[in-house]
């Protein structure tokens, strides 16, 4: 059975889920392999939009690895390497975001070498879901290139590595089921394997974003697929949540550095938040909880609007030029 006829015709089972551990045993159940597909798999069983995020984030972090796998060779020496043997846990946290931003320049977390030995030392001001990851993905800086360049690296650390310290944020006013955390190094030994090939912008950050925003994005119409099945919306709605799956599926085996790429995906948004702008009569006929739920955290579909805009709007450009 495709992803598809799932969303339209699998048995409902949407918890509830008490906490997020137990939410993370259900993902792990999910039979798809293609990652946008466990995306909606995850959202369409979800009980809420903060879990479904949660199924869009994990499912993001696995097909950045994939896609940085596939493209490594692409840029320098460095990028050579083969990529690491070692297997990724399930539980992943890309932390980049720091007291100046997630923009690279603001990535003053350093990898040096001292005494022989690589070490990290810096702190992740905004780390979602690193209090319960089996493992984080630190962006880090070599230093600055004679072109002003901030040369960054990704790495691998345990979040019981010693010197790692993991302290978990307030939560959000939306989504509060979602985890964040500052997470702070201080003289973090790392080995050579630890350090993920490729250059840390162009390799992984870059394209998480789009990455990002593609399995996010399918975890919310599978999530809302799952609603729509459990209380009946129109069939007319659920052809549109269809449809947009259906899109995602061929965005997400799309290269995300593609102009063409970005501008698909900001149609698909634009399509999503058209629907959920038509959705309140449907809606009524959702139990109180799920709806007052679904109110609080429809935000989530917002997160990093400004930058899509930026990087739809350049993509523009590089097809179109004035």
């Amino acid at each position: 059975m495709n992803i598809l006829t799932y969303q339209l015709t699998a048995p409902l089972a949407r918890g509830p889920y008490v906490d997020l551990a137990t939410w993370a045993k259900q993902l792990a159940s999910c039979p798809f392999t293609r990652q946008v597909e466990r995306a909606i798999w995850g959202g369409f069983h979800a009980d809420r939009l903060g879990y479904a995020f949660v199924a869009g984030y994990s499912a993001a972090l696995a097909q950045l690895l994939v896609h940085a796998a596939t493209s490594q060779g692409s840029q320098g020496s460095r990028a050579s390497r083969p990529f690491p043997e070692r297997p990724f846990p399930a539980r992943l946290c890309l932390c980049a975001t720091e007291a100046g931003g997630g923009h690279p320049r603001a990535i003053a977390t350093r990898l040096d070498k001292q005494g022989g030995a690589l070490v990290l030392n810096g702190e992740k001001t905004f780390a979602t879901l690193a209090t319960v990851s089996e493992e984080l993905l630190i962006v880090a800086s070599r230093g600055i290139e004679a072109d002003g360049k901030n040369r960054l690296r990704v790495v691998r650390v345990k979040p019981n590595a010693k010197g790692v310290q993991i302290i978990a944020r307030e939560p959000l006013a939306f989504a509060p089921e979602i985890p964040h955390a500052i997470v702070r190094l201080t003289d973090v030994v790392v080995e050579n394997d630890d350090v993920l090939p490729g250059d840390g912008y162009d390799h992984y950050l870059k394209p998480f974003r789009t990455i990002e925003d593609t399995h996010v994005l399918a975890s919310m119409v599978g999530y809302l697929s799952g609603v729509g099945r459990t209380y009946s919306f129109t069939k007319d709605v659920m052809a549109e949540l269809v449809s947009l799956a259906l899109a995602l599926v061929d965005v997400g085996a799309r290269d995300p550095r593609a102009p063409l790429t970005h501008i698909v995906l900001a149609g698909l948004f634009a399509q999503g938040r058209r629907l959920v702008a038509s959705l309140g009569p449907e809606w009524e006929k959702a139990s109180e909880e799920e709806r007052t739920r679904w109110q609080r955290d429809q935000a989530l579909m917002m997160i990093a609007d400004s930058v899509r805009g930026k990087r739809t709007e350049a993509a523009w450009k590089s097809l179109v030029p004035a």
